[in-house]
């Protein structure tokens, strides 16, 4: 059986990649996270995700590692996790009532094989935001819940619900996108045993409208 090494801490990741059905380990990966000057926020997920993937793959003499990166990005700008209560407000205020991207980025290395390359793909999903109000924004601050989510919001938190009208990957946005990491692992002759696209909508419960299409395009 292959051995599956998920490189992050994210809870929402493992709750996400658990749904494949196969028995896997955790790692999180110390690296720099900070942006490069003039860099777009869709190549600095790819660039994070292959750097978590690389640092993570030392530990390990076989199986596949599985590192991810997501941000928010509004009007082309990376939005990162919030400093504080008055930042996650900042944020929440920007997005509301508008439509940003999320950009996830997944990296894989089979580590038996090619230890120093990897393995990439990109998911974006427009985003349309609420139009919530002042004191929604205080009372989900107040909650704890912004203040470790890329863009100061989690699209599946219950009490918030912050988003309207989505019409791409729903798992992109909690940060792994679970057809992309399909379609990777197809290419890397690892077929998964369940119906992805429908184990994923019954997690998320969302009818998903975007799955055919990423499924049907190849990675190379």
């Amino acid at each position: 059986m292959t051995r599956f090494l998920l490189a992050s801490g994210s809870p929402r990741r493992r709750e996400l990649f658990a749904l494949f059905g196969w028995p896997f380990d955790v790692a999180s990966a110390d690296v720099d996270e900070s942006p490069h000057d003039g860099e777009t926020p869709a190549l600095m997920v790819l660039r994070l995700a292959q750097a978590k993937a690389l640092a993570t793959s030392r530990v390990m003499t076989d199986g596949i590692v599985i590192a991810a990166d997501t941000t928010v990005s509004l009007d082309g700008i990376a939005l990162g996790k919030p400093r504080d209560h008055a930042d996650a407000d900042r944020m929440l205020r920007a997005l509301r009532g508008r439509t940003h991207q999320v950009h996830t980025a997944i990296a894989l290395i089979d580590v038996s094989r090619h230890a120093s390359q990897t393995r990439s793909d990109l998911a974006t999903t427009d985003v349309p935001m609420r139009d919530y109000s002042d004191d929604e924004i205080a009372a989900y601050i107040a909650s704890g819940d912004p203040l470790d989510k890329a863009g100061a919001y989690a699209i599946q938190h219950e009490g918030f619900h912050p988003v309207a009208g989505l019409r791409g990957c729903f798992a992109n946005v909690m940060g792994l996108p679970l057809c992309h990491l399909t379609r990777s692992l197809r290419a890397m002759h690892i077929k998964p045993k369940v119906d992805v696209p429908a184990v994923c909508q019954s997690q998320v419960r969302y009818e998903c409208p975007a799955f055919a299409d990423i499924l049907r395009m190849h990675v190379v």
